[in-house]
């Protein structure tokens, strides 16, 4: 496993997540790149590795691209076993596929290992079957925030028939529900807004897509967020034993994790 860069998720923040692959990875690693929304706990699994802070976050400081390249090409040259280490899973808007191929282009052998994508955890998280057969016949991954301000087609969204989980989605809330208005969904269509997905203070704001702003600041709504839109997001809500973490439109006031 030398001389050679492992690209890994992370999964969406629940170190249990994590597969037996990723933690073969992380064992082997001399250099893990660690993303700013990773579990700190994940570091248990590569305690002998140099670890170094590559972090990305909308609206924060981040780390260029074009550097975190030069760093895996560095090390890989070097004969280190390298760990690029990202939330979720890194070819569902995590950069995998743009720099494995980089790095393929450099000639290193590279390596690409599936993490659980925070969508599919967030909402398992709150009994939401992101399929299910006679209600969603398919799921759609988007995000609202695009690299170069391409407008994504909200309104061809709207009439997939599947189910839409929205990536980075939170400051765009307005755009979202009117583009999907407009291409004909249903204005009373289910919403669940799920905020730091798989952890211990995940917290689920239930709506519609009418309302869905407005709840959201009334939720105080903040990133990292997904959103899943469709008849699923009707299903029930969390476990008794996580309820404290649920809010629905009509409750007296917000509940928040403890």
């Amino acid at each position: 496993m030398s001389a050679k860069v492992w690209l890994v998720g992370a999964g969406p923040g629940d170190p249990e997540l994590l597969t037996l692959k990723a933690v073969r990875a992380l064992r082997e690693a001399d250099v893990v790149l660690i993303d700013d929304l990773v579990n700190d706990a994940v570091l248990e699994h590569c305690p002998a590795a140099r670890v170094i802070s590559v972090g990305k976050r909308g609206g924060c400081r981040s780390t260029p691209q074009a550097f975190i390249h030069r760093l895996m090409l560095r090390y890989a040259r070097h004969g280190k076993c390298v760990v690029r280490l990202k939330g979720g899973d890194p070819c569902i808007f995590g950069r995998g596929g743009e720099e494995a191929q980089w790095l393929r282009e450099q000639g290193v052998e590279v390596e690409l290992v599936n993490g659980i994508t925070a969508g599919l955890a967030g909402a398992t998280q709150c009994d939401i079957p992101l399929t299910l057969r006679g209600v969603a016949r398919g799921v759609t991954l988007v995000t609202a925030h695009t690299q170069d301000d391409s407008q994504v087609n909200w309104q061809a969204l709207a009439q997939s028939g599947t189910t839409l989980v929205v990536y980075m989605g939170v400051a765009k809330l307005s755009e979202i529900r009117e583009q999907l208005l407009a291409g004909g969904m249903m204005a009373d269509m289910p919403v669940a807004m799920i905020e730091n997905a798989s952890l211990p203070h995940q917290r689920e704001c239930r709506s519609d897509l009418t309302a869905m702003e407005k709840d959201a600041q009334v939720f105080e709504l903040k990133s990292p967020a997904i959103l899943v839109i469709g008849r699923v997001a009707a299903s029930s809500a969390a476990q008794p034993s996580r309820q404290e973490n649920v809010w629905e439109p009509g409750l007296p006031a917000i509940q928040t994790a403890r």
